[in-house]
């Protein structure tokens, strides 16, 4: 009787199994993506009280406005000045966009202040209907 009931749990989990699917996923770049690194001046203000409310800690923020897609990296606070940020990729895939970004510390010869800095990076491009993934 234990056999019976062990078989038939056990065909019971291979029909759920049969009955699941998996989505491919293809990270091939499809291209690189043009944009603009977007001057503090020119942030819509909503984007920017996000940035506000978030520059404290690590940050990653999408904002879509008007036919336009602004991608935001925040790297949190940092003990001095000196800070830059580049962005390293930004390309779209099958299924998303990729963004791949660095913080780059002060530089040996560069003078530098002891006061904390929140350095981000706001970059614009076309609105694509996709995901960001953050790298």
């Amino acid at each position: 009787m234990k056999k019976y009931i062990l078989a038939i749990l056990c065909m019971s989990i291979l029909c759920l199994f049969a009955g699941c699917s998996t989505e491919k996923i293809s990270m091939e770049k499809l291209r690189d993506i043009e944009f603009t690194v977007v001057p503090n001046k020119d942030i819509p203000e909503e984007l920017e009280e996000m940035i506000d409310e978030k520059d404290e800690n690590p940050f990653k923020l999408t904002y879509a406005d008007d036919g336009t897609l602004y991608i935001a990296v925040g790297y949190g606070k940092q003990s001095t000045s000196g800070y830059s940020i580049k962005v390293a990729e930004l390309y779209e895939t099958e299924n998303a966009i990729y963004i791949h970004t660095n913080l780059i510390g002060p530089s040996k010869d560069e003078k530098i202040l002891e006061r904390a800095t929140y350095p981000y990076i706001v970059v614009k491009t076309e609105f694509i209907d996709k995901n960001v993934v953050f790298e």
